[in-house]
This record gives C-alpha cells, structure tokens and sequence, in this order.
C-alpha cells in the first residue's frame, strides 16, 4: 500500500515538474490564433469562465458550442497526459486549471470547485 502511494505521489511530482510544456501543448492544441482570439472575446464579455478542473463553463448560451469545443480538444489532452503519467484526468485537470488561471487575462470569470464565480 505504502509502495503504491509513493509511486503515485512520485509521478504527481513528475506530472507537476513538467506541467510547463504540457500547458505550451494545450496552447498550441486548443488555442490557434482564431481561437484564442474567440476565447478571449468570450471571456472578457463574461460569457465563457474557466473553472478549477481544467475546462470552460458556458456562462451565457451564446458560449455552449464554443465551450464544448475547447473541453473537447482539452478533454484527449488530458485524457493522452493521465496515461502518460497514470494519474487520473481529474488531478491532470486540476494542473491545467492552475496554469490557465495563471496565464488567463484579468477579468476572467473562474470557477470555484465550490461552484463560486469570481472574476481574476
């Protein structure tokens, strides 16, 4: 028991080393010049937040289509990165998560995994 928590904290630590370039791969993946503009747009107008587990929320309808797009496309990255690193996509999403919130413009609308919004 002991032997497989360690591994698994041992690949976390690996996965949360590495978190840098994987996020240049959501990056480059998710966010071509069209959609990073479209992004942006909708998360200045407040119609698209980012939320703690690594994907948008359509926060008006005019954004769902949109939304399902970008978690779609981060969806196979995290899902390609869990097996990579065997953890699960809930624990690569929650690193991604952090990096957007990093790298998202102020006045983004994010999530709070207490289903808060608050804007960056």
């Amino acid at each position: 028991m002991w032997t497989a928590n360690r591994n698994t904290n041992l690949k976390r630590r690996s996965f949360l080393g590495v978190s840098a370039a994987a996020l240049v791969s959501l990056a480059v993946l998710v966010a071509t010049p069209a959609h990073a503009d479209q992004l942006d747009d909708l998360r200045a107008s407040g119609a698209l937040g980012e939320a703690f587990d690594g994907f948008t929320r359509a926060r008006d309808a005019s954004a769902k289509d949109f939304s399902s797009s970008i978690n779609g496309k981060r969806r196979k990255i995290y899902i390609k990165r869990a097996k990579s690193e065997g953890i699960s996509v809930d624990q690569v999403g929650s690193v991604y998560a952090a990096q957007i919130a990093k790298k998202a413009p102020d006045g983004t609308w994010m999530l709070s995994a207490s289903g808060e919004w608050s804007r960056k």
